[in-house]
């Protein structure tokens, strides 16, 4: 794990869309189905913030639900979890371990091997491929 990273809000918000802003910044969620036309090719989810690596692409499944869903993240420590009670529900939360940035939930739903669903919102990550 590398240096926290930390901005000012002015800072966060002259570095990303607004939406993108809203999303990991206040705890916002995008639309379903509206930033989940990654390539389909081999590489690696980052951060949309800071660029820390979250997530693999060999990770990644098609949940029907309408965000990137991922069995597991690319490192234990590079996704961190909180409780979130908001909407008269309790979920686990998931944000950047390296900048905070609020990346969406997980779920114990998912498939094999892990049984989770890391479900994210699109906005908050930028895709790399490998090579």
């Amino acid at each position: 794990m590398t240096q926290k990273i930390t901005r000012t809000d002015a800072e966060w918000r002259a570095q990303l869309s607004d939406l993108a802003y809203k999303v990991t910044r206040k705890h916002g969620t995008e639309r379903a189905f509206t930033h989940d036309d990654f390539p389909k090719e081999a590489g690696r989810f980052k951060c949309v913030c800071c660029g820390a690596p979250l997530f693999d692409q060999a990770d990644k499944f098609d949940s029907g639900t309408g965000w990137p869903s991922f069995t597991r993240p690319l490192d234990a420590e590079a996704v961190g979890e909180s409780i979130d009670r908001g909407f008269l529900m309790t979920r686990t939360e998931v944000h950047c371990a390296r900048c905070d940035a609020h990346l969406g939930h997980v779920f114990p739903d998912g498939p094999r091997p892990t049984g989770l669903r890391y479900c994210i919102n699109g906005v908050a990550l930028d895709f790399e491929k490998s090579g």
